[in-house]
């Protein structure tokens, strides 16, 4: 039904169509004016529970929520005045961080070790000496960077406590992880990179948490066997500093453990033990109820993502929240008055609202509207919030609403004053029933010109990794996406089972089998499209990078009859080549689960190959190693298989440098010109 009344949308918009005028390519790639989107206010955060902070060029103004009337702001009260880093003109410290007082200064020298600067007199003092080619302190082993701690950080791997007197840090030992070897083709002899990287079933880096006394530089080691295969997550100080809450997993991941710490001693006490059959996700954070008495976590242990009050010693109180839908977040914990308020994608799952509730669960209010996305800001004391919101159809908007979301007023509106003048491309929602009874979601971006008599060559852009979707109900606009929907391209994005619409109950059935059910689902949603006849079966294109790679590659191999061109950028080919967190957390090791790793592997299906394939990499990808794409070659040259390669020398994961970058996005236009439009590639909007 949702597909009849859309398409009848179209036929009978027409008429509006076609008195509309379509983008130019100065306008939509030369940044030629079109007064089509205008940018909202720049809205910063609060400065108190009754004033928004509005920047406007230079200056930042705090606007009275009641009135709208904007004075000028200065950011005092509350904040320390660090001095001068003229005193320490340590040009090699890593990730300098001041400590919470302004006193002190910590970071890393040559990814190495830990140093501590005196503030006040500029002393150093080096609180680490072990430091060698193969451990380091403070700083994050690539591995932890990649898959733990995550990029964000910049591989920093030491922690401030509030009160600015303990520094907890990893220090990290990768003697046993095999070194990959990465090439560098520049200059007359090239070079090598020798990467410290574990592949599934390999050693993993050991790892220590070490608690430094900032008064005696004295280093106490928290009570864990310094040889022990596990992982350490995230830390997260108590807000007294009484204690280090560390996180803990097994290294089948099945198990997280969060863990108090005590920094006197580094004495343990086990607080939460979560255990999942197939894995268990690490925790982003904590959220500490000014009490001091409580916390609440969030947990995905039921299926869906939810969120968790407990005591202290780690008790479980009730949970705060519950029900098929995601919680993704928590904007403030109102300890006063006994209420959360938390966002959620629970009306829709491609739709983000805020709600509030108390802390016993009871009381549950959306106080978001409509059939929008929402991103929130909300104040200190939760007596007013700002939403950004939109959808597929309607650019974004700006509104202050109170604490039980009634409209104070619009602050902003991204659509320009001749939007409607031209043909912008209508996107739009729907959900393709599978067999078992999933609606995957799918938003299909139509050509300008559609005719619903017509079969259209499709674009399906795809990333496809465990609770990692990319089908939203918001607004998403491309000069690129629009200039091919003017050319007749319906473009597409799918999600699959797994890919967070339907919680970890969805995530699960990827466990040990990657690759099964993102193409069977793909595949599903394909002939979906077929069947309404607005796809040429003959013209079905995917692409993606890193996991999209891979199921691009999948999907014209093991997928081959469904899908009949791809683009694969820098993709896993085998899962016995990628690292061992990532991997094994989903796969197990390859001696556990030998019969998974086969059939997830590209490589057994490169027979099947029969559609126009293009595979491309950068040769120094330090993440998903070429070697990946190395492999899928030999194994279709030695089949006598016809493919495309394009490397990029010297590129990294994406590409990396600009001119990398534009050429790669030239090239797949000039991929949908030739295969899927099979029109003369417009050289001039791609230069």
């Amino acid at each position: 039904m949702q597909f009849r009344i859309s398409v009848l949308f179209l036929l009978l918009n027409g008429a509006s169509y076609a008195q509309k005028q379509p983008f130019t390519a100065a306008q939509l790639f030369k940044n030629e004016k079109t007064n089509t989107l205008q940018t909202l206010p720049a809205i910063k955060g609060w400065a108190d529970d009754a004033h928004y902070l509005l920047t406007k060029g230079e200056k930042t103004y705090a606007v009275d929520v009641k009135t709208g009337q904007e004075s000028e702001h200065k950011e005092t009260g509350g904040w320390v005045i660090y001095p001068p880093l003229s005193a320490s003109p340590d040009d090699k410290g890593q990730n300098r961080t001041y400590s919470p007082d302004g006193k002190w200064l910590a970071y890393t020298r040559d990814s190495k070790n830990l140093y501590l600067r005196d503030l006040k007199t500029g002393k150093e003092n080096q609180l680490t000496t072990d430091g060698s080619e193969t451990i380091y302190n403070g700083y994050a082993a690539w591995l932890y960077w990649e898959e733990v701690l995550g990029r964000a950080t910049q591989h920093k791997a030491f922690w401030w406590s509030p009160d600015s007197k303990y520094l907890a840090f990893m220090r990290f030992d990768e003697g046993k992880v095999p070194v990959f070897p990465i090439a560098g083709a520049t200059g007359q002899h090239g070079y090598l990179e020798s990467q410290r990287y574990p592949k599934p079933g390999d050693p993993n880096p050991l790892v220590k948490m070490g608690v430094v006394e900032v008064a005696t530089g004295k280093t106490v080691w928290a009570d864990y066997d310094a040889n022990a295969d596990h992982y350490f997550g995230t830390p997260f100080w108590t807000p007294d500093s009484k204690d280090l809450w560390m996180q803990w997993k097994n290294r089948g991941q099945d198990n997280l453990k969060l863990i108090a710490i005590d920094p006197a001693t580094g004495s343990k006490t086990e607080l939460v033990d979560e255990r999942q059959k197939t894995w268990v996700d690490w925790l982003t954070t904590v959220h500490f109820l000014s009490d001091g008495k409580q916390f609440i976590r969030m947990s995905d242990a039921s299926g869906w993502m939810h969120l968790y009050l407990h005591t202290m010693d780690g008790k479980l109180k009730n949970p705060v929240t519950s029900g098929d839908y995601t919680v993704t977040g928590v904007s403030l914990v109102d300890a006063k008055n006994g209420l959360v308020y938390f966002t959620a994608r629970k009306e829709n799952s491609a739709r983000t609202d805020l709600y509030k509730v108390k802390l016993d669960g009871k009381g549950l209010q959306r106080l978001t509207f409509g059939e929008f996305s929402h991103q929130v800001q909300v104040s200190p004391g939760g007596s007013h919030f700002i939403t950004t919101y939109s959808n597929l159809q309607t650019p974004p908007k700006m509104a202050l609403l109170d604490k039980n979301g009634k409209l104070i007023r619009e602050l902003g509106d991204a659509k320009g004053a001749d939007f409607d003048k031209f043909t912008v491309a209508k996107t739009e929602l729907v959900r393709v029933p599978t067999t078992d009874g999933f609606q995957l979601p799918m938003t299909i971006k139509y050509p300008t010109n559609f005719d619903p008599s017509k079969r259209y060559p499709v674009l399906i852009s795809i990333y496809g990794g465990p609770n990692a979707g990319s089908v939203y109900d918001r607004w998403s606009y491309t000069p690129a996406a629009q200039w091919y929907a003017q050319d007749g391209l319906l473009q597409v994005a799918i999600d699959h089972r797994a890919s967070g619409h339907f919680g970890k109950t969805g995530q699960n059935f990827m466990h040990r089998n990657l690759g099964k059910w993102e193409l069977e689902d793909y595949s599903t949603a394909v002939k979906w499209l077929v069947d309404k006849g607005l796809v040429d079966p003959k013209k079905v294109a995917i692409t993606g990078g890193s996991y999209g790679g891979y199921v691009t590659a999948l999907a014209l191999t093991r997928g081959a009859d469904v899908f009949t061109h791809g683009i694969a950028n820098f993709g896993v080919m085998d899962w016995q080549l990628y690292d061992t967190e990532y991997t094994e957390r989903f796969m197990d090791t390859p001696a556990e689960n030998p019969e998974g790793y086969k059939v997830s592997s590209v490589l057994p299906y490169a027979d099947r190959l029969k559609g126009t394939l293009r595979i491309v990499h950068g040769t120094m990808d330090d993440n998903v190693h070429m070697q990946n794409s190395v492999q899928l070659v030999d194994q279709l040259e030695t089949l006598n298989k016809h493919f495309e390669f394009m490397i990029y020398p010297g590129a990294r994961h994406g590409f990396g440098t600009t001119g990398k970058v534009k050429h790669a996005q030239a090239e797949t236009a000039r991929f949908i010109y030739r295969y899927l439009l099979e029109k003369p590639f417009p050289a001039e909007v791609w230069e």
